[in-house]
Parts: C-alpha cells; sequence; structure tokens
C-alpha cells in the first residue's frame, strides 16, 4: 500500500514538473494563453464588395417561325476589378450595340429554354470582354446576369 502511494506520488510530480516545463518554454517564445486566445478569436478579413455594372433594359425584335417575338432583358455585368468597371461606363454606347448585336441573332426557342439562357449569358460575356478600342485589354467580366427576362 505505502508503495502504491509512492508511485502514485511519484507519477504526480513527473506530471507537474511536464506541465510546467512545457509551460516555461512556451512562456520564452512568447506563446502565453493570451496569443492563443488571440488567434482562435480572430475572424477572417471580410470579402471584398461586388462590382456590378447595370446595362440599361435591353428590347429586341427576335425573328422566327411562325412570328416574329419581342425579347425584354435587363442585364447586370459582374465585373472582376474597377478597372473593368471604368472601362465598360467609358465605352457604354459600344458596350450596348455588343450586347443588342448578340441579343437579337438569338433563336426563340433556344431562348427560351435555361440553358439558352445560360448560352447567350456567355455569349453576352465574350462579347463584352472584347477590348474596345484603342483599349489594348478588354474588361474582366466574371458573369453576366439577367435582371429582368421576357419573351412575348
Amino acid at each position: 500500500m505505502l508503495r502504491l502511494l509512492k508511485l502514485v506520488l511519484m507519477l504526480v510530480i513527473i506530471v507537474g514538473a511536464t506541465i510546467g516545463a512545457t509551460m516555461l518554454i512556451m512562456s520564452r517564445q512568447g506563446i502565453g494563453s493570451s496569443a492563443i486566445t488571440s488567434l482562435a478569436s480572430t475572424e477572417p478579413p471580410p470579402a471584398p464588395a461586388p462590382i456590378f455594372a447595370e446595362l440599361a433594359p435591353f428590347t429586341v425584335t427576335l425573328y422566327g417561325e411562325p412570328r416574329n417575338r419581342i425579347l425584354y432583358a435587363g442585364v447586370t455585368l459582374r465585373l472582376a476589378d474597377q478597372e473593368s468597371r471604368k472601362i465598360i461606363e467609358e465605352y457604354m454606347p459600344d458596350v450596348r450595340d455588343r450586347a443588342l448585336r448578340v441579343l437579337s441573332s438569338q433563336d426563340i426557342a433556344r431562348v427560351q429554354s435555361p440553358d439558352g439562357q445560360q448560352v447567350l449569358a456567355d455569349a453576352l460575356r465574350v462579347a463584352l470582354a472584347r477590348p474596345f478600342a484603342p483599349q489594348p485589354a478588354g474588361p474582366r467580366i466574371a458573369d453576366v446576369l439577367f435582371t429582368a427576362f421576357v419573351v412575348q
């Protein structure tokens, strides 16, 4: 019994010494409980605000059988940076012309399906990302969003 008590007491002393040595080493390296707490409580930085450029709504005639239809589309561009927004705003007449050409060349049946709308958004992104003369590079367009889409 006395021997078991000595063994337990020795084990407690070893564990205590190990904990004390660990705390001493951590305090010398500047890793205290306050540093660990502050690392755990830091929040990731907020995501940057999205950059959008809203275009005035478009109304185009879609030619087809058995009759022609009207497409009304509201388009907003999600841009990668402020420089792209500046290019879009400066070249707005060219932007609208390119968008009108793409929209008016659409097939009625295809544009009414969800897949067709995605193809249309991709076509608009490609057309609007081309450089505007005399710019060496076009705007960086991350996505084309339809805010209104009606075919009559």
